[in-house]
Formats: structure tokens, sequence, C-alpha cells
């Protein structure tokens, strides 16, 4: 039996970044995954939602640039050829990250592990019929779409009636009307999308806003802004049963029905550690996921859980950074994560970006904060490129510390201007020592600079 440094159960961002970087310090790594490398991020979640999301742009931009001084005639969206270039997109991102297994030598098990306990040298895992030895073992999951007990939900995704965001990627044809049982972040990424090229989207949510636990003005320009585009929001309202071609669901107290060709399921993820041997380590839960340090160590020595089955921040970039924590820890050098750090975006029109503390949260901490709150106008380019646009930008400075905690921003860009504020955050640069930087003019990410002088 051969043995290895590091056995890492699955190969989605968070475990293939681990083999990656264990085989580059030296280990000796294996990855076991039984469907495709890249995980849920890759094959059904960032990177097609993104590619998809990029062609409704184009099309939206070919159909609404009368403002800015461009028509367009005969403008046509060609939806199957559009998941054939998703699915062509992902074929090569996939085969990259195989490349790159291969060019760090670490092995890959193509098929389900399973964890068997100890053996004499380390954690054994089964896959395939055979066994594996590893000095460590790194679990990195996933996660899997709740299945809440809705009456007529298990029979609606048997049928292909319900789908969840695996399904309805391969979707060649555009439905006519589609509900979306769940206004979180998935949610309201492949209902923009769908509602932007043609379909009829009402979305249901039981909480009284869309997008969780994002800064609530920013969920209202978010809100305003697909209702400009023909959506509906059905908000603290709970689905009651899915029919063969209807939603029952319940607003205020009343019951309603809406009739659709789809349904999308997007009620939420949970960490997928079922069925994988959990319970031969005895490792410390809390309900399915499983607990973990600042260092991704659990419970049992030479164990690590990186990525959503950890259940902290069930975002790619976290597993990334988890990945590498716990390499760094296997090996000795002095790391950690940081959870209040890590940036979260939406990648709709407007889009919408966050790191750090609310003001909220920031003075439930005992912090002394201001929030300084600037229209994204400030800007030249966002006036130059967006017509009507009612973006903002909110910074959350610590008074006493004089440091920038906190930013949350909702217009053009914002996914990629988020990345500066992060940093911000994350080294602590004063207010004063901010003033010094030098954006390039024009960029909307002056709209930073701008805050910090107000």
């Amino acid at each position: 039996m051969e043995l290895f440094d590091v056995l890492v159960l699955g190969g989605g961002p968070g475990g293939y970044l681990c083999a990656e970087r264990a085989a580059q310090n030296g280990l000796k790594a294996a990855v076991f995954e039984m469907k495709a490398l890249g995980g849920t991020c890759l094959n059904e979640g960032c990177i097609p939602t993104k590619t998809l999301l990029n062609s409704s742009k184009m099309y939206r931009h070919a159909k609404e640039s009368e403002a800015f001084g461009v028509t367009a005639e005969n403008v046509k969206y060609d939806h199957a050829k559009v998941i054939d270039r998703k699915n062509k997109v992902v074929k090569t991102l996939v085969s990259g990250v195989g490349a790159t297994m291969k060019a760090n030598k670490v092995t890959v098990v193509t098929a389900k592990a399973v964890i068997k306990g100890r053996g004499d040298n380390g954690f054994l895992v089964e896959a395939d019929g055979n066994i594996y030895e590893g000095k460590r073992l790194v679990i990195a999951s996933g996660s899997e779409t709740v299945v809440p007990p809705v009456t007529g939900l298990k029979e609606g995704l048997e049928n292909g009636f319900v789908v969840t965001n695996r399904e309805v990627l391969d979707e060649k044809t555009l439905p006519k009307e589609m509900v979306v049982i769940g206004g979180g972040v998935i949610g309201l990424e492949m209902a923009y999308y769908f509602a932007s090229v043609g379909t009829k989207v009402t979305v249901i949510e039981m909480m009284p806003k869309i997008a969780g636990a994002t800064d609530p003005e920013i969920c209202k320009v978010l809100t305003d802004a697909f209702v400009k585009k023909g959506m509906e929001f059905k908000l603290s309202s709970k689905v009651l049963e899915i029919k063969k071609d209807s939603v029952i669901y319940e607003e205020n107290g009343e019951k309603k029905e809406i009739k659709c060709d789809k349904v999308l399921l997007s009620a939420g993820r949970k960490p997928s550690t079922a069925g994988i041997g959990l319970e031969a380590l005895s490792l410390e839960m809390d309900r399915a996921a499983i607990k973990t340090d600042r260092h991704l160590c659990t419970n049992i020595s030479g164990v690590y859980a990186i990525g959503d089955c950890n259940g902290k921040l069930m975002l790619a970039h976290t597993a990334y950074r988890e990945a590498e924590v716990a390499v760094n820890h296997m090996v000795g050098i002095k790391d950690e994560m940081r959870y209040d750090v890590i940036p979260s975006v939406i990648y709709t029109d407007p889009e919408v970006a966050s790191v750090g503390y609310s003001k909220e949260a920031a003075e439930e901490k005992g912090m002394k904060v201001k929030e300084v709150k600037l229209p994204m106008s400030y800007a030249g380019r966002y006036l130059a490129e967006t017509e009507g646009g009612k973006g903002f930008i909110k910074l959350v400075i610590d008074t006493e510390k004089q440091r920038l905690v906190g930013c949350h921003m909702v217009g053009s860009y914002a996914s990629e201007i988020i990345m500066t504020a992060t940093m911000m955050v994350d080294t602590e640069l004063t207010p004063s020592r901010l003033k010094k930087l030098v954006f390039p003019h024009p960029t909307v990410a002056e709209i930073i600079r701008e805050a910090i002088f107000h």
C-alpha cells in the first residue's frame, strides 16, 4: 500500500489547491474527486454562471444602448449557443486544473472516497476498491443544495419540472416563465440571467428582503433594478407545494398560485459530509459542518477540513485561502485564517460587493465607528458609463484605531474594485495614509478615495 503525506477528499477549489500547495512544499499528495476537478465552483457554479451572465450583459447592451447613442436592430439571443460556449469554457478550465495536478505530480483518483479509519502510518481512505494511506487527511467535500420538505418538491426534481443550479446550467431551451425558490446570491444571479434574456421570473423568498445579510440599502437598490427589468418578488413568503405546472405559496397569510414551466430551487446550500466515513474518526461536528480552528485543524490531530464542508463561508476564494493556511500549518509556516477580511460579491447588474464589518456589526463588536456614504456618481467614469445608476459606496471607519474596517458598494465594477478595499482593510491602513494613495483617473475605483475625503 502506497503511503502519502496528504490525502485530500474533494477536488474543488479548496481540494485541488490544497494538493497543489502541498506538492509545492515537498509533500506527496493525492486528491480524490468522484466527478470532475474544479468541484461545484468550476463545473456548476462560479464559472458557468459568470459565462452566462456575461452573454446576457452583451445582449442587454445591444438592446438598451439608445441613451448612449447606439441603436441596434434584430438583436437575437441564442441560449443554446451560450450553453455550448459555457461548456467549452468549463472544459478548458477543468483541463487546466488537471494539467496543474500532473505538473505538480499530484495523484488524482477519479472515484468516491470513503474514510476507513486509521492505519499503521496514518489515515486510511478507500476509493474504487483500493486503500490509500496518508499521514495527514484533508476533507474538502464541498456542499450540496438544500432540499426543504415541501410537498411535491421531490417529485418535481425527479421529473425535471424543478431544477437546481446544476441542471439549470445545461437547459438549452429558455423557459417562458420561471419561479425561483430563494432570493440568496445563487438564486438572484440565475434569476437575473433568465430575466435578462426574456424569461418572466418570479422570486419567492421567506425573508423580508433579498440577498441575505447584504446591507439593506444596497438590497433596496438591487431590488428596484431587478423590478425595473421585469422581475417580481414575493418576499416574506413561503412555498407550500409544487404541482405539475405551478407553485403554491403563502403571502401575507393568503395562499396563492403561480403558473410556470420551470422552477429553480435555490434555497441555500449545506455542507456535504454524509456518506464519506466521518464516523470512523469521531470528528467534532456542528450539525453537518466539520468544526475547525483558525488553522483549519479539526479535533483529530492531522485531520483538516477546508471549504464549504466546514460551514464557515461558502465561497470559492475562502476555500483557496483555507487550503493555503492548512498546508502552511502542516509544514510549520505561521499562518491563520481571517474570516473578517473575506470579500463577497453578487455578479448581477448592478454588481454588489463588500468586505469587513457593517456599521452595525462593528458597533456590536464594541468599535467606535463612523460610516461614510457617497453616490457612485462622484466617480466620473461611473457617470460616463452608467445611465440613471443609483450605485453608492459605504465606508466604515474605526475612529479610535483610525483604520478602515468595512466597505460596501453597489454599482458597476464593484466586483473588481472590492479587492482594493480588501487590501486596505487587511493591512489596516489609516485614513491619513489612504488619502496619499494615487488612483488612476478616470476609474470607478476612485470612489474609494472620494469617500475617504468626506
